[in-house]
Order: C-alpha cells, then sequence, then structure tokens
C-alpha cells in the first residue's frame, strides 16, 4: 500500500477517499482552491495545499503531489477523474493514478468510439447513428421518434433532449450543440432511439492489473431529475438473478474489452415493459460513482481500498464466485435547489446542519455549519445512505435519515426526497426514469402543499419575531410589547414573507411567558415558546413542536422534519409592508438561482411583453431563461453579460408603459 496519497477533489467524496485512507493508516494530502479555504475535506487531511489553479490545474495538482512525497493520486469523480492527460501527466511524474489507463478512458469517454468497441464484444446497444458521419435528421427518421440527443464526449445528463417530432429536431440539435461545448468543449452528437418506459440500470465493475474483471452486481437509478440521478438502490426490484447474471456478464465484456483497471460503472438502458430485458449499453463511467455506498453496503467491500489495491499492483482479493450481495441499499442526494422553481440550483452560507445518526444509515457529507455554498461548483450537498434486510425497511429508514436532516441558510430538496420515497410506485419499486416528470405535479403538492407557510410555521415565526422585538425593548416596562393598554389588551399584526407568498399573523403578549396567536383567519390559540441553543420549541393549544432555528439577519429559518423555512418579518403598517405585499406584478426581474448572466436579450429604453425572454443565467452548465413579468418597458438593467449574479440579485425592472 502507498504511504502518502493526495486526493484530487473536494467536498463529500475528498472526505469519503480521506476516511478509507486514515482507516489504512496512509497519510493524506488534500488539494483546495481558494473558494475552499477552510473547507472540511482540507481540513481532515494530514497535509493540505492550496491550488492558486483551481481543481482543474493539472500542473498544480502534480506539483502539490511531489513537493508532498506522494505517490498516487486519487482523483474521486468529476474534475479531473476522467481526464486522460491527467493520468498521463501523473505516469510522467512518477505517480500512480488511483484510477483505470489513460486509453481505456479515452476508448469510453467518446460514447460512438464506446459503442462501438462494446458492441464487437458482443454487448448490445441501442439503435442510433453519430456526427459526423451520420446525419442526424437522417437517422430519426429512420429509427423513428421519439429520439434521445447526446453530447458524445459528456456524462451527467447534460446536453441530453428527447425530441418527440421532425419538427423540434433543429431547435434541439443546436440547444445540445451549445451546451456540449460550454460543458466538454466538443460539440459532437449522436442520436439514439428513445427507449419507452425506460429503467436506468449500471453494473459496478472491478478489474485488477492482471486481466482480472469481476461485476458487483447493479445499481438502480431510474429517479432522475433533468437525466440527473437523484435516489439510487441495490440491488434492483426489476432484475430477476438469470437477468442480472447476463447484464453482470456483459459489464465484464465491456470493460476487458478496453483493458480496463480499477473501479468504473457500465451503464445500461432497460425497457421497463420487457421483462427480462438485458438492457442497452449507453455508456461506461471509468471512475467511482457518486452512487458507489449502496453497492458498499449490500457487499460489505469498501471500493476505494479496492481501487487503491489495484493502483498497487495487488490482484483481486476474491473472485465472482465469492461477491455475495447481502439486504438492500438505498441512497438520496441532498441537493442545493428549489424543486419548487424547476429544481434550479440555491445557494448561501449554511447556517444550521443537523445529519442522522441512527443504525443502518450513513451519511457522506461535504459541508457543516458555516459552508458556503455558490456557484462555482455541483450543488449536491451530501448523501444520505440507508441499509435494511429487505427493500421495504431500506426505504423506511431512509425516509426516518431525511426526516431528521436539516440545513438552514440553504434551499435544498430534503423534502422532495421524502415526498419521492412515499409515491406508490417508488415504494412498489414500480420505477422509469420519466416518473419524477410524470408525477412532478403530485409530488410537489405533497412535498410544499400551496407554497403557504403552514399554520404552525407561520405561529412559530411570529412567536420568535415577538420574543426578539421584547428582548430588544429593554428594562423599561413601557418599552415591553406586550399589548397591555387602558382596556382590553392590543394584538401585533406580524406580516411574514417567504418566497412566493406573505401571510399575516396576529400575536398578543409575551410568548416565553404566555401568549395568545392567531395565524391568518384562524381563532387565537394559547401560544408559549422555549428557546435552546439553535432550536425553539413552540407550543399551540396544548401541542409542542420543536423546530431548528437560526437568523440571517432579518431573516429568520425555521426546519422541521425535513423542511426548512426562510422568513421575512413585517409589522403590520410599517414602510416594509407593502414591500412585502409585492409579487411578481411589481415588473422586477430578479435572478432565479446564483450563476452567470450568459446573454442579455433586450436593452434600456425596450417595450416587451408578458414572458417575453430577457436574458439567460448560467450555473453548472444548466441554462436558464429570465423572462418579462408583465407587458411594459425595460426602465432598468443592471445585468451584464459575463458578470456572476446572486440568487435573487435584481436583473432588470420592468415599467408598464403609463408608469414609464
Amino acid at each position: 500500500m502507498f504511504d502518502t496519497v493526495l486526493v484530487a477533489n473536494r467536498g463529500e467524496i475528498a472526505l469519503r477517499v480521506l476516511r478509507t485512507l486514515r482507516r489504512l493508516g496512509v497519510r493524506s494530502v488534500a488539494v483546495y482552491a481558494d473558494a475552499d479555504a477552510g473547507a472540511p475535506h482540507a481540513a481532515a487531511a494530514d497535509l493540505a495545499v492550496r491550488l492558486p489553479g483551481g481543481y482543474l490545474d493539472i500542473e498544480g495538482v502534480v506539483a502539490a503531489a511531489l513537493a508532498t512525497g506522494a505517490r498516487a493520486v486519487h482523483p474521486g469523480y468529476g474534475f479531473l477523474a476522467e481526464n486522460a492527460a491527467f493520468a498521463r501527466r501523473c505516469a510522467e511524474a512518477g505517480l500512480v493514478f488511483a484510477g483505470p489507463p489513460p486509453a481505456a478512458m479515452e476508448a469510453m469517454a467518446d460514447k460512438i468510439r464506446a459503442k462501438a468497441t462494446v458492441a464487437a464484444a458482443g454487448v448490445q446497444v441501442v439503435p442510433g447513428g453519430a456526427e459526423p458521419g451520420d446525419d442526424l435528421a437522417a437517422v430519426a427518421e429512420a429509427i423513428g421518434y421519439p429520439v434521445l440527443i447526446k453530447p458524445s464526449a459528456g456524462g451527467g445528463g447534460k446536453g441530453m433532449l428527447v425530441v418527440r417530432s421532425a419538427g423540434e429536431l433543429p431547435q434541439a440539435l443546436e440547444s445540445a450543440r451549445r451546451t456540449a461545448v460550454a460543458a466538454f468543449g466538443d460539440g459532437t452528437l449522436l442520436l439514439e432511439r428513445f427507449v419507452a418506459n425506460p429503467r436506468h440500470i449500471e453494473i459496478q465493475v472491478m478489474a485488477d492489473s492482471r486481466g482480472g474483471v469481476v461485476h458487483l452486481g447493479e445499481r438502480e437509478c431510474s429517479l432522475q431529475r433533468r437525466h440527473q440521478k437523484i435516489i439510487e438502490e441495490a440491488p434492483s426490484p426489476l432484475l430477476d438473478d438469470a437477468t442480472r447474471a447476463e447484464m453482470g456478464a456483459a459489464a465484464v465484456r465491456a470493460a476487458a474489452a478496453v483493458g480496463y483497471v480499477g473501479a468504473g460503472t457500465v451503464e445500461f438502458i432497460v425497457p421497463g415493459d420487457e421483462p427480462g430485458h438485458p438492457g442497452y449499453f449507453i455508456e461506461m463511467n471509468t471512475r467511482l460513482q457518486v452512487e458507489h455506498p449502496v453497492t458498499e453496503l449490500v457487499t460489505g467491500l469498501d471500493l476505494v481500498e479496492l481501487q487503491l489495491r489495484v493502483a498497487a499492483g495487488e490482484p483481486l482479493p476474491f473472485a465472482q464466485g465469492e461477491v455475495r450481495a447481502r439486504g438492500h441499499a438505498v441512497e438520496a442526494r441532498v441537493y442545493a435547489e428549489d424543486p419548487a422553481h424547476g429544481f434550479l440550483p440555491t445557494g448561501g452560507r449554511v447556517l444550521a446542519l443537523a445529519e442522522p445518526g441512527a443504525t443502518g444509515v450513513r451519511v457522506d457529507s461535504g459541508v457543516r455549519a458555516g459552508s458556503v455554498v455558490g456557484s462555482d461548483y455541483d450543488p449536491m450537498l451530501s448523501k444520505v445512505i440507508a441499509w435494511g434486510p429487505d427493500r421495504a425497511s431500506a426505504l423506511r429508514r431512509l425516509d426516518a435519515a431525511l426526516r431528521e436532516t436539516t440545513v438552514l441558510g440553504v434551499t435544498t430538496n430534503v423534502a422532495f426526497l421524502r415526498a419521492l420515497l412515499a409515491d406508490p410506485a417508488v415504494a412498489s419499486g414500480d420505477l422509469g426514469t420519466g416518473l419524477i416528470d410524470e408525477r412532478l405535479g403530485a409530488l410537489l403538492a405533497a412535498a410544499y402543499g400551496d407554497g403557504a407557510l403552514p399554520p404552525d410555521v407561520r405561529a412559530a415565526a411570529a412567536l420568535v419575531f415577538q420574543d426578539d422585538l421584547a428582548a430588544a425593548a429593554g428594562d423599561d416596562p413601557w418599552d415591553v410589547p406586550d399589548g397591555w393598554r387602558l382596556g382590553e389588551p392590543a394584538w401585533t399584526t406580524w406580516v411574514l414573507e417567504t418566497r412566493g407568498s406573505t401571510a399575516r399573523v396576529r400575536v398578543r403578549g409575551l410568548p416565553a411567558h404566555g401568549a395568545e396567536v392567531a395565524p391568518g383567519d384562524e381563532a387565537p390559540v394559547a401560544a408559549r415558546l422555549a428557546r435552546a441553543d439553535g432550536e425553539v420549541l413552540v407550543t399551540l393549544d396544548g401541542v409542542a413542536r420543536r423546530y431548528a432555528c437560526a437568523s440571517d439577519g432579518r431573516t429568520l429559518w425555521l426546519g422541521r422534519d425535513g423542511q426548512a423555512w426562510a422568513i421575512t418579518p413585517h409589522v403590520a403598517g410599517d414602510p416594509g409592508d407593502a414591500a412585502a405585499a409585492g409579487g411578481a406584478g411589481d415588473g422586477v426581474v430578479r435572478s432565479p438561482m446564483p450563476g452567470t448572466v450568459l446573454l442579455v436579450k433586450v436593452v434600456p429604453g425596450e417595450r416587451v411583453t408578458e414572458d417575453q425572454p430577457l436574458l439567460i443565467v448560467e450555473a453548472m452548465k444548466m441554462e436558464h431563461t429570465v423572462t418579462a413579468p408583465i407587458d411594459g418597458v425595460v426602465a432598468e438593467l443592471s445585468a451584464r453579460a459575463g458578470r456572476p449574479v446572486d440568487m435573487d440579485a435584481v436583473l432588470a425592472v420592468v415599467r408598464r408603459e403609463e408608469e414609464s
């Protein structure tokens, strides 16, 4: 085993690799970009080296490894993990790259070449065609619509588009090509038959440098949004033993065909309405996968340790017949994103964080309280994984773990994940890559209701604000806002603003000693507030509920059962009350996510109509078109192409012509 290993990555995967290095007694080196100074992965390693050029700086990473005495580099996933030039540079510098040979990476990086290679090895591929040799319009006509467009050099779902008619094809090709060039530097596209009712199933393979190749079973990754996985499990509820063995053997042939070494994943699309179908090869990921923990939990193997051992030249310590799977594991990815607004990435500072620690639950996390989540990197914050003796128990444990997960300061998808796990189709194993799109309205309703603050949350927030007001009053009893006056006690009306809605709550009395609260038009109930470090206990009409609590300026964050709410207060009648009453109709155009302004389509003074595209904001290679909220004239335009913007930053103001 190596004595020192550099981890060329960040976040949860860097911490995951560091845990194995620590268990093996191997000295670890982390690298960090300026935006990650003081990040958890840098603090967890034995040494941490600054990368002025960022995580994609090949020479910087190699120099850091040589300067610290590292003998090997583990790339994690993302960044340089599938970069053949980086693997070659490591070899030139006398460093071992804990991944496959560069030639194997190159063979599988090009989806067109990969399909030809595995087809020659007897692995079934999806019918289609590819540039530059094929006319994609002619291919689409030959195989029939719908079709799926993919960047040849791509991954992670970026640039993938489903096209259902010939009329849609030219625009879709243009969009996919633009995304492919921006994300991968290569606009070459391929086109495949879109498989009806598809299920995404992948096979984990492990190979050594002596010709040994085995598979470690499959993972089902059909629950996706925007072609990106959010829940994965092992084993798949679809496959029987015979199909599982057939797909595993195909994956081994595909890996052997390119001389593979290390951990890799062979991905298949399987027609969900054809039981026993062995699936079509779609691609091979030549690295460790985000979802590798579910395989680890059912096999009992440490895939990072196996990567390091085969990189050191050791043979695989087991044969195919010795691989055993036990029980069931399910993983949920916690993203900084807003499912209620098109899964747009969010951002901010993590004010408070609580992660589960129950039996059978594993958390791979890359954040802590105080971490800043921006648009520089992928918005995945952590992964919550649960194991159970059977699928039903694993799903129950995962839901309970997500219920105990609290992130305040950054909007996440935790509530949506819980709604997805509770969906009857998911519970029964009737999965598909289109399930989330098909059930999106019902899932959002289950997760967030109508978007308004629930009555108990409204009451809790108003009590906290009332208590803060009382604490700020000082010692003068005449300044205490307890509602006392001659005659009947008075009410304070709070206007509570959250994204997309406002609510009014009346409070009378001092919450810490006993008060009354009336959320909206409901009858007043007795209320009491008790505060502890990072929590509030709110009793309403004899029922006590506990909330995680944190403040960011005037904004209060409350969290419970995987939900989180950001609430800004106004006292009815103050100048802020009018601001709270505003909505999309005020003509203010805000950024829907933290990112960079890619394109500005209008100029000041231009007349626009409601829903007309004004500009495009991009984050993580995902484009979002921002439209005009009303008919009118562009009165203000602060957005500039190429400039970064925060979420909710004002980009433009549209005023009705009579106002202008």
